[in-house]
């Protein structure tokens, strides 16, 4: 059995790593290929970049930053954030990067995740879904880095995901984002019990039971930022805790 993936996650913007809470009041969080490096030499499986202003601020993700990264960084790189086209992805796994995560081009045009896994592969595509709660088990898609919410369902849009071609889901919580109260149990459950593809549990991590819970809710990997970048927790201490609740991990 394939343990569960321990994965930092690096929200980029302006060529820095910056976490906030809730998708607001962002700090200051380091260099990111010094940080990639570190997470890539203490045990992480593997890394994800999200340049969370590019779709936002009509650009792309920058490339030059994503081929130096990958040149120090030995595990699976996931890049996201200002990915357009088919072109763009080519682009970003040519600079180095293992997979793709797309959001807002995903939900514009839904053909790109069914051509880009055909073209590409489908353990490259990742869809990303930052979800907002919005009614009693009722989660909205938003894109632009949180900022519109489309009136999509987010379960619905999973399912959808998954029919398309998708090779694994990386399922944000804006309300929980930042919070350290938890990953959202209920949406996490619910989606990954009505899709057939990996999920990445994002968003709310505080606590080494907070990664216990979201095992035991489907995820197959999860999402920490602010723990690790603060150094509250490390990667060998969350596999470790879990190992000794008798999860797999990959060592």
């Amino acid at each position: 059995m394939l343990g569960i993936r321990v994965v930092p996650c690096l929200d980029i913007t302006n060529g820095r790593v910056v976490k906030g809470t809730k998708f607001l009041e962002l700090k200051d969080a380091g260099n990111p290929i010094d940080i990639a490096n570190y997470y890539s030499e203490n045990g992480a499986d593997e890394i994800i970049f999200l340049d969370i202003t590019a779709t936002f601020e009509q650009r792309k993700t920058t490339i030059d930053l994503i081929d130096k990264t990958a040149k120090k960084v030995f595990i699976p790189l996931t890049v996201g954030g200002g990915i357009k086209t088919l072109f763009d992805i080519r682009n970003i796994l040519n600079a180095g990067a293992d997979k793709v995560a797309i959001n807002s081009a995903a939900v514009a045009d839904p053909k790109i995740i069914s051509q880009a896994s055909n073209m590409f592969g489908k353990q490259c595509i990742v869809v990303a879904i930052d979800a907002k709660k919005v009614g009693l088990k009722k989660w909205n898609v938003f894109t632009h880095g949180g900022r519109i919410n489309t009136g999509i369902d987010a379960v619905e849009w999973a399912i959808s995901v998954t029919l398309l071609g998708a090779g694994e889901i990386l399922l944000t919580s804006m309300d929980k984002d930042g919070t350290k109260d938890g990953y959202d149990i209920e949406l996490l459950n619910i989606i990954a019990h009505s899709t057939s593809i990996p999920i990445i549990a994002s968003g709310g991590a505080g606590e080494l039971k907070h990664f216990l819970e979201a095992y035991s809710a489907g995820a197959s990997a999860i999402l920490v930022a602010s723990l690790f970048h603060y150094k509250e927790l490390t990667i060998k201490q969350v596999k470790q805790y879990l190992q000794s609740h008798h999860i797999p991990v990959r060592l």
